[in-house]
């Protein structure tokens, strides 16, 4: 039986932001875009949540709700840098470290290098190390599985520990209201709740082959989580298939000068997080976004490999022949860097080629 937790940052950008600004302590506060730029909002602090405030939503949209709101461009410089000091913290107990995001994942304890027998002593050991060297606060949940240790660490947000122990699995995902089931959206959320599934025991009820019917593969998970049961691994070292970065402009970009300037800023940013994977890549992927809210995509694979900034700004430039920013108005431009060397198989040759999406 595993041992495994899940370890989640409380308001992670939004809670650095207010540890290096004390006069932002207590303070509703948003990282992500100006409202009049729109922006969105990237994280909220546990203040701003108190007025509805959430990610993804438009910054318009919050400065509605808290006229008095506080926003805070993302430096996920200083981001990068403390997801990897608790990802050394992690390491200090298992090698079997999955990471979702800069500031949560899974790790499994079944044996780890402390040769601590109790999961939840490891957690609270690594939450007290989180705050002592970050000033930072997490959650952690623990229990069998993948599914229930995600459930398990957001129950007592923020600076919560949860344990569900295996003779408690299944009851307790039977009291489980069905949007607090990781893994069903609200979309999917709204289709159950019209069914009559309220909770997890109502779910319960349904057989396997009335879950597929209903809702796809994916039905066969539901059938599996609500009994508790989640079989897949925590996998660690997972390989990275693709570096990139992308900015929307609060005006249309009109005039290539324009947007010859952003695609250098954008290479800029690319080449800092491609340095920092010591990677490079053989395929670029142009994004454009019209002002016309039309979105299209061009790519290239070249025979060197692509890691500079001067790298990326050819190609870049090659395919932007390609699109229509001659004529057209931009509201967004990207850069994606696939095909990395880390993931790549070896290759007898590579073949130039010019996709059109």
């Amino acid at each position: 039986m595993r041992k495994i937790i899940h370890v989640d940052m409380d308001a992670f950008y939004a809670s650095v932001e207010q540890r290096d600004e004390p006069r932002y302590r207590g303070m509703p506060l948003v990282v992500g875009g100006l409202p009049d730029q729109r922006g969105v909002v990237a994280a909220a602090s546990y203040e701003a949540r108190e007025y509805g405030i959430h990610s993804a939503m438009p910054s318009r949209t919050a400065i509605q709700r808290c006229p008095h709101l506080i926003f805070v461009s993302p430096r996920f410089d200083v981001y990068h840098s403390i997801s990897e000091q608790i990802r050394e913290i992690f390491y200090e107990y298992t090698e079997l470290v999955e990471p979702l995001a800069l500031d949560e994942a899974y790790l499994d304890v079944s044996t780890n290098k402390k040769e601590a027998p109790s999961a939840t002593l490891i957690a609270r050991e690594i939450k007290d190390h989180i705050f002592e060297q970050t000033g930072l606060t997490a959650s952690a949940g623990i229990s069998i599985n993948k599914f229930l240790a995600k459930v398990a660490s957001a129950i007592n947000k923020p600076n919560g520990i949860c344990l569900i122990p295996p003779d408690k699995a299944e009851s307790f995902v039977e009291k489980l209201n069905i949007e607090k089931f990781h893994g069903i959206g609200p979309v999917t959320a709204e289709r159950m709740r019209n069914l009559g599934i309220q909770t997890g025991a109502d779910l319960k009820l349904w057989s396997e082959i009335e879950l597929l019917r209903k809702f796809g593969k994916v039905g066969s998970y539901y059938y599996h989580i609500v009994r508790g049961r989640d079989d897949r691994p925590v996998v660690a070292h997972r390989i990275r298939k693709s570096i990139g970065a992308e900015e929307s402009f609060a005006d249309d970009l009109n005039g290539r000068d324009a947007i010859l300037r952003a695609l250098q800023e954008i290479s800029e940013t690319v080449k800092r997080r491609i340095d920092h994977t010591e990677t490079s890549a053989r395929t670029l992927t142009l994004k454009v976004k019209y002002g016309d809210y039309v979105q299209v995509t061009r790519s290239r694979t070249a025979i060197d490999p692509i890691r500079e900034v001067a790298d990326m700004m050819k190609l870049a430039v090659e395919l932007l022949e390609t699109t229509e920013v001659d004529t057209k108005a931009v509201r967004l431009l990207g850069i994606t860097l696939s095909n990395l060397d880390s993931e790549r198989q070896s290759q007898d040759c590579i073949q130039l080629t010019l996709d059109f999406n």
